[in-house]
């Protein structure tokens, strides 16, 4: 079992929030507007910002595809870290950021849902943090399979949201809650 984290300290994660992963993805715009709310509410209340970004053959880093989407721009101070797997916490110092700032709840939100968003949050459920999944400022691409099926973006989306607030770790609360509404003190958002 995970060593369950004390106390109640909020911190807000944006993951991948790339000109190259948000391109094509399902509801962009709005996703994006939904993150920069989230971030904008996180620094009114002077919670930490951790900012993730990915490198990989597609996403080089320094390209015009590996910057952050216009709209959101780190601040002076907020820690940006570098990763190469789906999960934000493997082979990064992202463990090493939240311990720095005392974390025990980790808001979540960026790209892609059924890839990073999926691997950061069972990672952070598994390391033992309470976990809030941003509802409204998550999203991925519609997956085109082999057979000519395909598996609809909006429907990753749902079940993510899903799966986030049926999810049961012992000592740990995990939920949802929309960008305007998230409660960065208290873990767990609502239940559907």
């Amino acid at each position: 079992m995970a060593t369950v984290r004390e106390g109640n300290r909020g911190v807000l994660l944006i993951v991948d929030a790339q000109v190259g992963v948000m391109r094509e993805a399902w509801d962009a715009a709005r996703v994006v507007g939904n993150v920069a709310r989230a971030v904008e509410r996180a620094r009114e209340r002077r919670v930490p910002v951790v900012w993730v970004q990915h490198t990989d053959d597609d996403l080089p880093e320094g390209s015009a595809q590996w910057q952050w989407v216009p709209e959101l721009t780190p601040a002076e101070g907020e820690p940006c870290l570098r990763k190469r797997f789906n999960s934000s916490f493997e082979d990064t110092l992202l463990e090493v950021e939240l311990g720095r700032l005392g974390a025990t709840h980790v808001v979540l939100a960026g790209a892609a849902t059924n890839w990073c968003i999926r691997a950061t949050a069972y990672g952070a459920l598994e390391r033992g943090y309470d976990l809030t999944l941003i509802e409204d400022a998550h999203t991925t691409e519609t997956m085109e399979l082999g057979d000519g099926a395909q598996i609809d973006a909006a429907r990753m989306v749902d079940e993510l949201n899903i799966a986030m607030t049926w999810l049961s770790y012992p000592g740990r609360r995990n939920g949802i809650a929309a960008a305007g509404e998230v409660d960065f003190a208290v873990p767990g958002g609502k239940r559907r």
